[in-house]
């Protein structure tokens, strides 16, 4: 090779990321136009900030920059430095995050990191002495001290701009306003919480080292994050992925693709992810291990790390998997979610659709027939404030709770919402989690999913909460799909079928015969009993259904026990009658006055001269038989002298419930149901529409056999060995 041949050689490209480019193209000219229409929409999707609310921002940061320089020259004063050291002392303000980036929209909080020197702590000076001082300020409002978080934490809002503040003591005595944190160094004779906080800082600013354009990185972000929201799969406390895994996700693609343009970018995404081998991580740059003595994320020396479902690996030391709260059931809500997108930009790539088909928000409350709702309640706003971020920091636990209780056949999507009920008054919120069974599993005949010992579990770890005061509660229930609650849903969303649902539930009034009431179900009932008679004593013979879920711990909670068709569930009684004098509309309008409502015995539970006379039978709480005729679904006042008692207690064949042996119920329409087990709820329970006057059973409709649980035993030990109580109402 000649001189002129090396004069004219060109170096070779710069090469992002830990291997080479997928693709060197260039954008067409039809990529350049979606490029400009993707850019278009979210303009008008109100994903940029006005100058204003910009300038607004950059006043809030220097204000606080002030106050912590204030702060600190205080608590040197305090600890009696001399006045040239009180002079010097500094502490600085760095921003992370989407702000850093430069990808955050209106209303989006400032991620900052307060930088101060080595004797300014964190757990007095930061929490205590600062917290005080911001307290103080007319300008910030929800101060909230979150000091056991992972990555301890003040939360507040000046002057309306929401502030996550985070605080590093570094081993300086002053801190420089032109400090580097990029260096090594700064991690030297430091705790863990104070390098997860300052590897915020740290990690943002080696994005923008290793992306090919930052311009086009920022819109693509901007575009995937509104994209992951609108889909339910942002949100990094509750499972699934928060601002810095999708810059990292987004960064990722930028090395692969380093001349696309942000629709390229935005496609190659979708294609790229749907077809990544999880647990292969994603990585910007190669892994260092700079021997600071922090752990470094490494599946090979670690086996924590080989649990993770989805690394995602921070590019900083120490790196670490920013994405370990995925389990399992949101890395597949994910997957299916890349796989959405990858199909709407083939469609966009092809001129057959539009960008707004990728942004279209996800049909969470159509997409399952089973929930559980997590409603969470407070004394006042300022208890709920603390209680809702405790209760949503562990709702991931709940979700790996139940993978782990049922050995991933139950699959779990947390919804990462929030939502308030306008007729309440109280302090509360309340969260959704969608439920099935894992898709291509095999189901035996009646088999279910226990979960109740798991959400037992689940409430004692929420209720350990240290900070705990009186009136915050955590209530789990469970929601079937047409149950929904109507505050949840848009305006206008498929209210033209809710509508018609209740108003045909409210439709069907009870037809009265002298003392016999009976509704059309209950008619439906009655022709089921008989349907059912055939196989009675078949299933009468068989033993309990099996379950797929470990025999782990005994429950008394009645709720979530999962059946196999659809899912069904036996919701928590969630309204105790006391006294038994509670009236009900419901109930007056579909009962004799005059007659006591509970549920009634199979004629098997009457004593022998009763059964012989072909009657169905009650025992109340001082040993009377209460009897009706007939199939009817009301029960004669007998003879006793308190006819309204409020307990019953359940027999079988003249004896307490055991472990073995069926009982027959009718609710108060007349549907059959059948309990193969030896417990009943303690709660008059609510129907589909949660009105008391269809059902006193809380059962799949139409469904003729559930299982029934207990909440409530006499004595503290399982139902097995116990006489079980059931509250009953009546009109008296």
């Amino acid at each position: 090779m000649g001189v002129s041949d090396c004069a004219t050689t060109l170096p070779p490209p710069k090469q992002y990321g830990v291997t080479k480019p997928l693709s060197l193209a260039g954008p067409t000219e039809a990529d350049i136009q979606r490029t400009k229409e993707l850019e278009k929409f979210l303009v008008g999707a109100g994903l940029y900030e006005s100058a204003e609310e910009a300038a607004k921002r950059e006043l809030v940061l220097r204000q606080l920059k002030q106050i912590v320089k204030d702060w600190v020259k205080e608590l040197t004063r305090l600890r009696g430095y001399n006045d040239q050291m009180v002079e010097d002392a500094n502490a600085v303000i760095l921003t992370f995050g989407s702000y850093r980036l430069g990808v955050h929209g209106p209303g989006a909080d400032i991620d900052t990191l307060c930088v101060g020197p080595s004797y300014v702590n964190r757990e007095d000076d930061f929490f205590f002495v600062l917290h005080n001082i911001l307290a103080k300020r007319e300008e910030v409002t929800e101060l909230q001290p979150v000091p056991d978080a992972h990555v301890p934490v003040m939360k507040f809002k000046f002057d309306g701009i929401s502030i996550d503040l985070l605080y590093a003591s570094i081993s300086l005595l002053v801190v420089p306003d032109d400090l580097d944190i990029s260096s090594e160094s700064m991690l030297c004779n430091v705790d863990e919480p104070t390098v997860r906080s300052l590897n915020g800082c740290r990690v943002a600013d080696k994005i923008i080292k290793l992306v090919p354009n930052i311009e086009f990185f920022r819109t693509t972000l901007r575009c995937l994050k509104f994209w992951a929201k609108q889909r339910g799969v942002y949100s990094n406390v509750t499972g699934f992925l928060g601002g810095v895994n999708w810059a990292l996700l987004v960064a990722r693609v930028c090395q692969l693709y380093p001349n696309a343009v942000p629709s390229m970018l935005v496609s190659r995404f979708f294609r790229v992810y749907t077809q990544w081998r999880w647990p292969n991580p994603v990585m910007l740059c190669q892994i260092e291990d700079k021997e600071l003595g922090f752990s470094v994320w490494d599946p090979r020396k670690n086996p924590w790390d080989r649990t993770h479902q989805m690394p995602i690996i921070t590019p900083a030391y120490p790196c670490m998997n920013s994405s370990y709260n995925v389990s399992a059931s949101t890395l597949r809500v994910m997957t299916e979610q890349f796989q959405f997108g990858n199909n709407i930009c083939q469609e966009v790539e092809l001129n057959k659709a539009q960008w707004t088909a990728l942004f279209e928000q996800y049909p969470f409350f159509e997409s399952y027939k089973n929930y559980l709702q997590i409603d969470i309640v407070a004394a006042d706003a300022d208890d709920l404030l603390v209680w809702r971020g405790w209760v949503e920091s562990r709702l991931r636990q709940l979700t790996l709770m139940i993978e782990r209780d049922t050995y991933g056949k139950l699959q779990c999507h947390p919804y990462p919402h929030e939502y308030v009920d306008p007729s309440k008054h109280c302090a509360h919120r309340a969260f959704f989690m969608g439920l099935q069974r894992r898709s291509g599993e095999l189901v035996q005949e009646g088999q279910q999913f226990d979960i109740r010992g798991t959400v037992d579990e689940f409430r004692h770890q929420i209720n350990m909460y240290m900070y705990w005061k009186p009136g915050m509660e955590m209530l789990v229930s469970h929601v079937r799909r047409k149950q929904i609650p109507s505050y949840v849903l848009p305006d206008g969303y498929k209210r033209s079928q809710i509508a018609r649902v209740m108003s045909g539930q409210l439709a069907e009034k009870p037809s009265c015969n002298g003392s016999i009431c009976r509704s059309r179900s209950g008619e439906r009932g009655l022709k089921r009993k008989k349907e059912l008679e055939g196989s009675e004593e078949k299933q009468q013979s068989q033993d309990k259904r099996p379950s797929v879920s470990p025999p782990r711990r005994d429950s008394l909670s009645p709720e979530l026990i999962v059946g196999q068709k659809g899912g069904m569930f036996l919701q928590q009684c969630s309204s105790t009658v006391s006294g038994g004098k509670r009236k009900s509309d419901e109930i007056s309008n579909n009962f004799p006055s005059d007659k006591m409502q509970f549920a009634i015995l199979d004629k098997d539970a009457c004593a022998e001269p009763i059964k012989s006379q072909g009657a169905q039978c009650a025992q109340s709480a001082d040993g009377c038989v209460h009897r009706s005729s007939g199939v009817t679904n009301l029960v004669e006042a007998g003879t006793c002298e308190d006819p309204a008692h409020e307990l019953l207690q359940l027999s079988h064949d003249g004896h307490p419930v055991g472990s073995t042996g069926c009982i027959s119920l009718y609710s108060s329409r007349g549907d059959l149901y059948r309990a193969e087990s030896k417990s009943l709820s303690n709660n008059v329970c609510e129907n589909g529409s949660r009105s008391f006057g269809d059902a006193l059973l809380e059962l799949e409709p139409r469904a003729p056999r559930g299982m029934l649980t207990s909440l409530d035993s006499i004595g503290s030990e399982p139902a097995q060995k116990s006489s079980i109580r059931y509250s009953v109402t009546s009109t008296a």
